[in-house]
């Protein structure tokens, strides 16, 4: 019965431990949270607008070929760049944007069972879970790292080479998949169609609709070109963000839930523990009485 006793006790000091950390964890996720989540707040409405004014010029635009980023051209070779964390203990959420992944690999078997199709990974937890699930598609980790800084020139890096890729028709389509943060309980994996840029969809009206009357100084083609990259890098810039602070949200609200279930664990433990305790000294006086009787006998 002592080495029960001895047992429990060990379990419950490493529940304790185990308790700590999450504790520790969740306070840390959370001081990360707050800076995040005001880093996206204030990008996404400022992307939002830029990116949803680029697709109206470009809807706007009739028959000429108003960008390079905005070419049609028929799918040869397609790109998904995947944005995950670089750690895990974040819950499911890892696991719910592979998941989106496979979705959109699913949609263009055509080109995965061809090798066309490369996966670009910001962060180590995809390719943990694309590795075995993917097969066919070409895997991509030089970037792997480059989310750790999330400044705007850092990440302009991968923007600029996606840019570069599709100019050159390297790459026909790029899709990217991310987190988009809600709350710290709720987190969207996102497919976004990065380029080539798609235009706006048309508004259903019985009235008659009218064309936005853009006027373009300097040149039209001149002015697309500078500023539809600036708004592609902001766009994609918003994406990591999102992801950031989509992961800190769900490893605050992972460590939560560790906390609670440890929580209830030592609950149990002690009960075990006070049980075995109880009974290791009922034995005790049972064996007391029954030497003190058979001496008397």
């Amino acid at each position: 019965m002592s080495g029960k006793l001895k047992e429990v006790r060990e379990r419950i000091s490493s529940v304790q431990s185990t308790q700590q950390i999450t504790k520790a964890m969740k306070m840390v996720s959370a001081a990360k949270l707050r800076k995040a989540q005001q880093a996206i707040t204030e990008m996404r409405p400022y992307a939002d607008r830029l990116n949803k004014m680029m697709r109206n010029i470009l809807s706007n635009l009739d028959g000429d070929q108003a960008s390079s980023y905005s070419v049609q051209r028929e799918v040869q070779k397609m790109a998904v760049v995947l944005i995950t964390s670089n750690r895990g203990l974040a819950g499911a959420f890892n696991a719910n944007l592979g998941k989106e992944a496979l979705n959109l690999l699913d949609n263009h078997q055509d080109l995965v069972k061809e090798g066309k199709v490369d996966i670009i990974f910001l962060g180590k937890k995809g390719y943990d879970f694309l590795k075995n699930r993917a097969e066919g598609c070409n895997f991509n980790r030089d970037y792997v790292a480059l989310t750790q800084d999330s400044s705007f020139d850092n990440i302009a890096i991968m923007s600029n080479k996606l840019m570069d890729d599709f100019k050159a028709a390297n790459y026909d389509k790029i899709y990217v998949i991310y987190g988009q943060f809600k709350n710290a309980a709720v987190q969207t994996p996102i497919s976004l169609q990065y380029l080539p840029v798609p235009k706006a969809e048309p508004i259903q009206s019985s009235k008659k609709s009218t064309k936005a009357d853009y006027i373009f100084e300097p040149s039209k083609q001149e002015l697309l070109e500078s500023l539809i990259p600036s708004i592609l890098q902001t766009t994609f810039h918003k994406c990591v963000l999102d992801t950031n602070a989509s992961e800190h949200g769900a490893r605050m609200t992972a460590m939560d839930k560790a906390t609670e279930n440890a929580n209830e664990l030592l609950k149990d433990l002690k009960i075990t523990y006070n049980k075995a305790r109880q009974e290791t000294i009922t034995n005790e006086i049972l064996e007391i009485v029954g030497g003190a009787a058979a001496l008397e006998g």
